[in-house]
């Protein structure tokens, strides 16, 4: 078996069996990740409905998603292919505290599990395992059920016979392990999750004692002591007997009915103490001496004034090399920092224990943006490769929960339910998807533009933040799940962090704290200033991160400071940097490839500065408090067209003379936003992406000369996003990006017919860019990487003949891990005419200027409100 293949898994080692058949180690070639696959028994792959039966109960156990719960990745021929957990089997005796931490962890699997509706069935210590991490995962969730039926192929052995048969017939099949069974699932009659808690009690004694609770010579003298013997517990500490006795009853009637409530047992159990015991006779005098003293010690701790919170401050620095600490997360439980950091031009999730120095990076996190948790502190939601992904904490594969290509903030809830936002768009919706994956659905939508969602403690409300209406809209919402609520609370455009009673966020760079009463979902009293010289390099997002045990993490200075201009070759070679490290984006090199232009964001805002590449001057072009930038040059390099949000609810499109200080020009405005992208080579045309509510991104064009002039003509209209319109050096081909087939790929089509698309990528693409001859296009491929592809066009020689044009393979040039950008049909990078030389908007290497984090735990307590 090993060696061998099974569909694109590579079989590398054996690890056991028992059984429901044997489990092997393999290698996902695909994903490049290690798994574990369970073959089937021949018997049960041979039989159709049995095999039938058993996918439908494997997916319903692939939707379970728990960090304590190890995960099911599908089904291939007569293999099971699960998460290949690394750790140890949990072994007795155990101190109490230790066998406490990993009972209350199978305690909080079986919750998770029972509250979906599924029972584990063969839970055993075989079927735990302990993380170096200290995580406990369940294996073989429920595998009894999807095995139903299944002979009996495990022989005599009492510990290890997953499969027991006390009958011939399906309804008196017994499935479980003899010496972990509840007596009524000995018995071959139907169980439901009081027989998970049955065995959880036999697992936690083995774990007190190191013994088996049940133990005989074979499988059936185990279920004969099962049926009849008393457990014995004088060998466990006293304060577990009552919460085992309530566990271990044979008749589950009596038997506890919740694994809920024994967790809540042994947690209140574990701080009690037996009492000591006195030998001989305490003399009468001693006696009332000791209760004087008594008596005194507690009037004297009743005059004390309640301990007030230690207020700890203190500072974390990234990890080593971190150019860009793009975003963070503390968990709830205050005890992990996940950061998203671009280390050595790699961007990825990096977790840190705020007890421990060093952080380590988390695989599968390639290009995740805007990290946040689940409520149990288990699992971390973020955003990569235009998907909404989420991985366990303690290890593991990350799981993409649903598309979500322009997203930068969400939030999960108890319920499972989480909420994120469709990024810089106007009318986008905030969402709503369940975190086990379906399709997403609208949550709440408002004509402007809905991000960084947050909930409540309830797990009803959310709070969000609306900005490009206008003064009397813009600002952050409060809106409920079930719709009946949508209203403004505060006119601060920042998204905001429900802490300690106060809603966080920021107002003209400082951390303010705002009285809020989380029952009624209303402000109370007046904002006051909890840090200050907070600076916002990314749109409308407050770097602060708050625990529900009162940890406060916020950034202050620049968290961007290491965005930079680079120059590379076609291979990757780095040629040499535009300018010092800063908030930099959208690069767009002059006609004569002797300036550059780029957009320049201190705080929220952006303008368009030129830098002169011969002289290393700089220069500011816009000065209107707004955001101005998405800017490009006109061919002959005297002006720019750009898009501004200046006295408008939307982007609208101007132009400036680049030489002289005139006014600006306003060359378009409407309702909708506007985002330009190229001003065609022959500067006939400005083409432009424009984003309505009922058809999402469209290209259009605008007429720069003759009788059309100032008259916009669309090019590309549907239901889908197309966006960032490229025409062709002679104005016959536009190249754009659209995601109507599910991701987005870059297509060409004629121009200015428009009739009959060709499709340029292959692998998914976006932003792509012609070579000065029109005899190539590059674009940026779905992992970050600069993509290149032939071009041979040729236009229709006589009436009736149609256009023709011939692509080549894509090529991938480099690794470019651009800086993400900050609105959608923004181009981050530019190409010079010979596509010899590429400017890149990415991470400046060895750059030691990002800020740390401040961290202040127990903050409200130091107030000064």
């Amino acid at each position: 078996m090993i060696g061998e293949t099974i569909a694109h898994y590579r079989i590398t080692g054996k690890l056991g069996e028992g059984g429901m058949g044997e489990v092997y180690r393999a290698r996902d070639t695909r994903l490049d990740r290690d798994v574990a696959i369970k073959i089937l028994p021949a018997a049960f792959a041979a039989d159709a409905d049995r095999m039938a039966r058993f996918e439908r109960e494997a997916k319903v156990l692939a939707s379970l998603n728990h960090p304590n719960i190890a995960h099911i990745y599908g089904v291939e021929e007569r293999a099971l292919v699960m998460e290949l957990v690394e750790g140890v089997e949990p072994a007795g005796p155990l101190a109490f505290d230790e066998a406490w931490k990993i009972a209350s962890q199978i305690a909080d699997a079986l919750e998770y599990a029972h509250d979906k509706g599924v029972i584990h069935r063969d839970l055993k210590p075989a079927n735990v395992k302990v993380t170096p991490e200290g995580v406990v995962k369940l294996l073989d969730f429920g595998l009894a059920k999807a095995f139903g039926g299944a002979p009996d192929a495990a022989g005599s052995d009492p510990v290890n016979s997953p499969t027991l048969t006390l009958g011939a017939t399906v309804a008196g099949t017994i499935m479980g392990t003899a010496a972990y069974m509840a007596p009524e699932q000995a018995k071959g009659k139907r169980v439901d999750k009081r027989a998970d808690i049955w065995s959880w009690g036999v697992v936690l004694f083995e774990l007190l004692t190191g013994q088996r609770m049940f133990q005989g010579e074979d499988a059936a003298d185990t279920l004969a002591q099962v049926l009849t013997k008393e457990p014995d517990l004088g060998q466990v500490p006293e304060q577990v007997r009552k919460l085992l006795r309530r566990c271990l009853e044979k008749d589950p009637m009596r038997r506890l009915r919740d694994i809920g409530a024994a967790r809540d047992l042994l947690e209140s159990g574990s701080e009690v103490r037996a009492p000591a015991k006195i030998h001989g006779k305490l003399p009468w005098a001693l006696a009332a001496v000791l209760a004087a003293i008594a008596a005194a010690v507690s009037f004297i701790h009743f005059l004390e004034a309640p301990a007030q919170k230690a207020v700890l401050r203190y500072t974390i620095t990234p990890p080593e090399n971190t150019t860009d600490l793009h975003s963070f997360a503390i968990s709830p439980d205050g005890r992990l920092l996940a950061m998203a950091a671009m280390v050595n031009g790699k961007r990825q999730l990096w977790l840190r224990p705020l007890d421990a120095l060093q952080a380590r990076a988390v695989p599968g996190t390639d290009d995740a943006t805007y990290p946040f948790w689940s409520p149990d502190s288990g699992y971390i939601g973020f955003f990569a490769q235009g998907k909404l992904k989420k991985i366990a904490a303690g290890g593991g594969p990350a799981q993409s929960i649903c598309d979500a290509p322009n997203a930068r903030g969400g939030s999960w809830n108890r319920d499972n339910v989480i909420v994120f936002d469709s990024g810089i768009t106007v009318g986008a919706a905030i969402q709503r998807v369940l975190a086990s994956g379906e399709a997403p659905a609208d949550a709440v939508r408002n004509k402007g533009t809905s991000l960084f969602p947050a909930f409540l403690p309830d797990g009803r409300h959310f709070l969000y933040v609306v900005v490009a209406q206008s003064a009397e809209q813009n600002g952050i919402y409060l809106a409920s799940l079930d719709g009946k609520e949508n209203r403004r609370i505060l006119p601060d455009i920042s998204s905001a962090v429900p802490a300690a009673g106060n809603l966080l966020f920021i107002r003209e760079n400082t951390v303010m704290a705002q009285p809020f009463d989380t029952k009624s979902a209303q402000i109370r009293g007046s904002a006051f200033p909890v840090a200050e010289a907070i600076s916002r390099a990314r749109f409308y997002v407050a770097p602060i991160t708050a625990s529900e045990t009162g940890v406060l993490l916020y950034q202050s200075g620049r968290s961007s400071a290491g965005n930079q201009m680079f120059w590379y070759d076609r291979g990757g070679k780095a040629l040499g940097t535009v300018g010092a490290p800063g908030p930099v984006l959208a690069p767009a090199i002059s006609p004569d490839e002797k300036s550059v232009m780029f957009d320049r964001v201190p705080a929220g805002e952006s303008d368009i500065w030129v830098r002169d590449l011969v002289r290393g001057a700089e220069r500011r072009l816009t000065t209107a408090g707004a955001i101005n930038g998405m800017s490009f040059w006109s061919p002959t390099g005297d002006r720019i067209a750009f898009g501004s949000n200046r006295a408008s609810d939307v982007f609208n499109l101007y132009r400036k003379e680049v030489s002289a200080m005139g006014p600006d020009v306003l060359l378009l405005k409407n309702g909708n936003t506007k985002i330009p992208t190229q001003w065609s080579r022959d500067g006939r045309f400005l083409v432009y992406s424009e984003l309505d509510p009922k058809t999402k991104w469209d290209v259009w064009v605008l007429p720069m000369e003759g009788e059309a002039k100032g008259k916009p003509l669309p090019f590309l209209r549907s239901e889908f996003n197309e966006l960032s319109g490229q025409l062709s050096p002679d104005s016959h081909w536009m190249a754009y990006t659209s995601d109507d087939s599910g991701q987005r790929e870059v297509y060409v089509r004629p121009f200015p017919a428009g009739e009959g698309e060709s499709k340029v990528s292959i692998a998914g693409g976006d932003q792509p860019r012609w070579r000065g001859d029109g005899k190539e296009l590059f674009f940026l491929g779905v992992e970050g990487s600069i993509m290149a592809v032939s071009v041979k066009a040729a236009m229709a020689s006589q009436p009736g003949i149609k256009p023709s044009i011939e692509l080549g393979v894509p090529q991938p040039l480099f690794d470019g891990h651009l800086a993400p950008a900050a609105v959608d049909a923004m181009f981050m990078y530019d190409v010079t005419a010979d596509g010899k030389r590429f400017l890149l908007d990415s991470a400046a290497s060895g750059s030691t200027s990002v800020s740390p984090l401040n961290v202040w735990v127990n903050w409200d307590a130091g107030l000064k409100k």
